[in-house]
């Protein structure tokens, strides 16, 4: 029982230790406000599953010193955005911009399968019809399966 709030102290110290540095945030709150929206659409390229404003990587601090910087500069979001794709690529948006590219990326297979599909449906619509037996064969099949039988 008395370890419980030694623990609780030490999360408490380790979650401070995690925060980001105040030294590295912008006076403005508006200015940080703006630049924390960002961090949360810029994935870390280290993690590649986390935005910088989640990641902990020494890379995910200088992007975001880098946008902090942008933003102290007064550039707009878009910019910032642009700036970022064009040094990293488009993969450090966590929600990539609507392009031909991008349509193609994800649209294609389902254009794929929906081709593939109406294929085979045409396919299957002007297949020959199966051809019946003429009597002559009718009657050579009688003849067999009456000579196999005991």
């Amino acid at each position: 029982m008395r370890w419980r709030p030694v623990l609780a102290a030490l999360a408490g110290v380790l979650c401070m230790a995690a925060a980001s540095d105040p030294a590295e945030r912008l006076s403005d709150p508006a200015q940080e406000a703006r630049a924390r929206a960002i961090f949360a659409d810029v994935r870390c390229l280290v993690c590649q599953n986390e935005s910088i404003d989640d990641s902990e990587a020494e890379l995910a601090g200088d992007l975001r010193k880098i946008v902090r910087e942008q933003v102290r500069q007064g550039r707009s979001d878009a910019e910032i955005k642009r700036f970022l794709t064009n040094r990293y690529g488009e993969f450090v948006l966590l929600t990539p911009s609507f392009s031909v590219g991008n349509l193609a990326l994800w649209g294609g297979p389902f254009l794929a399968a929906g081709l593939g599909l109406v294929l085979l449906l045409s396919r299957l619509r002007n297949r020959p019809a199966d051809e019946t037996l003429s009597a002559e064969d009718v009657r050579r099949v009688r003849e067999l399966s009456e000579s196999d039988a005991p």
